[in-house]
């Protein structure tokens, strides 16, 4: 069963300290009459400190339905693993099905709540870093370097789901209505995840814990966007093996990673708390038949199913299983809620599935080591480094794999990662990168009947943010 107790996750009584931020339909949208408000100004450090708080509440999101709670780390599956040759929708039905066939309409309304959830994450950072002042010399540059770390964590995945996007890096002002709207290069979206990173880098240490920033975090995250941009290999590879200098290391139980939380394989997780609707997420009850909200999404694609058959070791078993209800379908089960479904739930521990609190794992140590292969391979085809070779084997033990590694391909790598990392929301990410995702997509999709293109690698700009901006957001090729 998972631990209830977890660092920081009861923010009501921070949060009490502050008033909480508006996340309003579209926080975007109309120009601010004032630069300075009661949601935006902040008085004393106590007060910041909660403010910090409150990022960290808004990548979490909130467990419900409501159209102006933030969802995007909660729905994050649908715009990225359903993008992919991983997952599906059980029955083909509802706007979900658009991500199956790679139809996905600008009128989708998960696109609209992912999109503004992680702007609205993005502003919460901003009114941190605007109110600096009030903390003392010694605390600042580490709330700095928190806030600037989940701003470039969301950054992030938002330049490489929507390509170029604006860029916010400050309060919205009453002069300042055209940065809400004006998509900026993805190489300025860049640069500010760089210098974000790099002082987090710089400023942060490991004492944290593994639900709030650290310096292993932002080195790993580091990492993995200099090997997103196809630059910087070296300087990737030497953050890679600062990290696994750190104390990190792999489960030797592959299902502890992920009921065993705060273990030493986890570098960065978003914490949720079981039974409580503002702590905890629906995402792993929406994975399962009847269980959540919905009837069955993220199922597991009878590709997906035979990589795993044919090369996940003992991590099958803990990522799927056969549906009890329709043997012909494959459920995932890498996150059964609290380690338990259905009528396993029962006695003093009970919890409703909607309300399970699985932690959602963003960075781990078997992710480290990954990189570091692909870090060494720098863009090649082939390795037999020893110490690409070392930190591919260690992930292949793990998994009851125990063959000698004597060289590496690409093609290996990413078939390690997508079993290793299989429903971890990375294999959309690990296809683009690896250059592979217009081959394997065109061919996935080909087989299931659907048509994919190099357009479908970017999601589309929401319709009704093109619609607020007044003609200033223009849309995403082939929407």
């Amino acid at each position: 069963m998972i631990q209830i107790m977890k660092p920081f996750k009861s923010v009501a009584l921070l949060l009490s300290l502050v008033l909480l931020f508006s996340c309003g339909d579209d926080f975007l949208e109309p120009d601010p009459t004032s630069s300075i408000s009661a949601e935006t100004f902040y008085s004393n450090e106590q007060e910041l400190q909660a403010a910090l708080i409150n990022i960290y509440d808004g990548l979490q999101g909130t467990n419900d339905e409501s159209s102006n709670s933030n969802h995007a780390t909660q729905m994050e599956f649908y715009v990225t693993e359903m993008r992919s040759d991983n997952t599906r929708t059980k029955n083909g039905e509802g706007e979900a099905a658009q991500f199956d066939d790679f139809a996905v309409q600008a009128t989708n309304g998960l696109v609209a709540d992912h999109y503004r959830s992680f702007y609205n994450v993005i502003f919460r950072a901003n009114v941190v870093l605007e109110n600096l002042g009030v903390a003392s010399e010694e605390t600042m540059p580490k709330i700095e370097a928190e806030a600037k770390f989940l701003r470039a964590y969301v950054y992030f995945n938002m330049v490489r789901l929507y390509g170029p996007i604006p860029l916010v890096d400050h309060v919205i002002g009453i002069n300042d209505g055209e940065i809400s709207y004006t998509r900026r290069p993805v190489e300025d979206i860049y640069d500010l995840i760089i210098a974000d990173l790099t002082t987090a880098v710089n400023e942060l240490d490991n004492s944290n814990g593994r639900n709030r920033a650290s310096k292993a975090a932002a080195q790993a995250l580091l990492a993995k966007v200099y090997l997103t941009m196809g630059t910087n290999y070296t300087q990737a590879q030497s953050l890679l093996e600062a990290v696994m200098n750190s104390g990190y290391s792999l489960e030797p139980n592959f299902y502890d990673v992920f009921y065993n939380e705060n273990n030493t394989e986890v570098i960065f997780a978003i914490g949720y708390v079981p039974g409580i609707a503002d702590d905890s997420q629906n995402f792993s009850a929406e994975w399962l038949n009847g269980v959540g909200r919905t009837v069955g999404v993220n199922y597991v694609t009878d590709n997906a199913v035979q990589a795993l058959t044919n090369n996940g070791g003992n991590r099958t078993e803990v990522s799927i299983r056969q549906d009890v209800e329709e043997l012909a379908q494959t459920q995932v089960t890498k996150y059964l809620p609290n380690g338990e479904v259905g009528e396993l739930y029962g006695g003093s521990d009970y919890v409703q599935p909607q309300l399970a609190g699985n932690d959602w794992i963003v960075l781990r140590y078997a992710d480290v080591l990954l990189m570091h292969v692909e870090a060494i391979l720098a863009g090649g085809q082939e390795t037999t480094v020893s110490a690409a070779l070392n930190s591919f084997q260690q992930v292949r033990n793990r998994a009851g794999l125990t063959d000698p590694v004597t060289s590496i391909t690409k093609d290996e790598l990413l078939l390690e990662r997508r079993v290793e990392f299989a429903f971890e929301n990375q294999r959309l990410y690990d296809l683009i990168r690896f250059g592979k995702a217009q081959e394997i997509l065109s061919a996935f999709a080909a087989q299931n009947g659907t048509n994919f293109s190099a357009n479908d690698l970017l999601l589309p700009i929401p319709s009704g943010e093109i619609g607020l901006s007044g003609g200033l957001l223009n849309q995403n090729p082939g929407y």
